[in-house]
């Protein structure tokens, strides 16, 4: 890969860092505490929320038909979405030791802590943890696939591509015979990054 590339590569990791960052310490400034179990929020934060927290029959009342109706619709990929969590956690358990890739840490990916927030009626939080769910488990197989990617193909596409995940940056360019032969086994096994 050229250096421009490279540099380009870098920038974004520190810019990724930076936002993370930035958003952090704004949460750091909303009044709440992450403990080793639970988040609490000061006494007067809590309050305010709780004023904020709309009745079921007020949250029905004014959902659009809709939402309504396609309810079930999100719902019914629920039992898709764990056999797809249950099947890729299977794989990487049993694949990845095989190929000495390090294993991806779950936890990071798929977080429910929105449940903590009392301004969120049981419908909302149901919904949150959905949502957290769902979008937590699709980075997790993103990452296990990049990985997988890594070690079998590790080879840069000629066309265009929408997003990159994080292990892209060391793959190997579209065509290059020789660096593929040289540095395919290197490349491979390259998660010092992790």
């Amino acid at each position: 890969m050229n250096d421009t590339v490279n540099d380009l590569l870098e920038e974004i990791k520190a810019l990724e860092k930076k936002l993370v960052d930035e958003i952090q310490k704004k949460q750091q400034d909303a009044n709440y505490q992450i403990n080793a179990e639970d988040i609490t929020f000061k006494a007067a934060t809590q309050q305010r929320h709780k004023k904020q927290l709309q009745s079921l029959f007020d949250y029905f009342t004014h959902a659009s038909i809709g939402n309504i109706l396609s309810a079930p619709i999100i719902w019914v990929i629920l039992f898709p979405t764990i056999m797809l969590d249950i099947s890729v956690s299977l794989y990487q358990a049993i694949c990845f030791p095989i190929y000495k890739i390090p294993k991806v840490k779950r936890s990071d990916y798929i977080v429910f802590d929105r449940h903590y927030l009392s301004y969120l009626n049981t419908i909302e939080k149901l919904n949150c943890a959905y949502c957290s769910y769902f979008n937590g488990l699709i980075a997790y197989v993103q990452e296990i696939a990049a990985r997988t990617e890594q070690y079998w193909c590790p080879i840069k596409h000629a066309r265009r591509i929408s997003t990159l995940h994080n292990r892209y940056q060391h793959f190997l360019d579209y065509g290059d015979v020789e660096a593929y032969r040289k540095f395919k086994e290197q490349t491979r096994r390259q998660f010092d990054d992790i």
